[in-house]
């Protein structure tokens, strides 16, 4: 079973103070990317995993989605996720991803926003998700970048030159990081890009775009603190689809 992190008071209270909690999807940086790869979702089926407090939900419904349904493990996600919503059209269930189960051709859209790098079993969910689309129905998702989950230190350091770097520790080396990020004892999975790519192709999947996602010169200017972005990559964003 996944570790439900975000159930644990302390962590739930550190998520809410984030921008991408408070703002939603304009609070999230790599969303314009997101949205730009975005099919045309009207009248579309669309499953969000990993949903929290619902933004991509209710955003796939006003793109004009005939029905969208959030899934995800932590109550308290799913009850602010139902807070925030007056639509009958999403539905938000608990589900544990490593046990995902969803009907067969069903959705046009599979979603996920950071919550892959959580998953142990990525090739039954991969499996799951295949499954679950119709043909021709598109998976695209972000998680955190194997740089990011697979740091020396905690953090950047710095050289003798008074350089920022941000050393890497065991990148080939796939399995349970644990990390100190809003709470202790968060337990992420690492595995490298190559590794989304090939379990993708793996179930069938036809991968269309990779993104190591940066900030823009225009974002770094209204935000200076994106600016490390650009000295590694936090996330990335990829599409793939289920062949007709």
């Amino acid at each position: 079973m996944t570790q439900n992190i975000y159930d644990n008071q302390t962590f739930f209270d550190g998520y809410a103070q984030l921008s991408r909690s408070v703002d939603g999807l304009d609070g999230a940086p790599e969303w314009p990317t997101i949205r730009s790869i975005l099919p045309d979702l009207h009248g579309k089926q669309v499953v969000d995993l990993g949903c929290g407090y619902g933004w991509f939900c209710r955003s796939a419904r006003e793109q004009g989605a005939a029905r969208v349904l959030g899934l995800d493990l932590s109550e308290k996600m799913l009850n602010k996720a139902r807070t925030l919503t007056q639509d009958a059209g999403i539905e938000y269930h608990q589900q544990d991803l490593e046990q995902l189960q969803l009907p067969t051709a069903c959705f046009d859209l599979a979603y996920s926003s950071l919550t892959l790098h959580y998953i142990e079993d990525l090739a039954r969910l991969f499996a799951t998700v295949y499954q679950a689309l119709v043909p021709g129905g598109q998976f695209i998702f972000t998680a955190e970048h194997p740089i990011y989950t697979a740091p020396k230190h905690q953090g950047w350091q710095v050289d003798e030159n008074g350089q920022k770097y941000w050393p890497v520790n065991g990148y080939q080396q796939e399995g349970q990081r644990i990390s100190n990020w809003l709470a202790e004892g968060v337990i992420k999975q690492h595995r490298m890009l190559g590794s989304y790519v090939n379990l993708l192709v793996q179930q069938g999947f036809v991968v269309t775009y990779l993104n190591e996602w940066g900030p823009s010169a225009q974002q770094i200017a209204e935000n200076p603190a994106l600016d490390e972005e650009q000295e590694r990559p936090m996330i990335f964003i990829l599409a793939a689809h289920k062949p007709a």
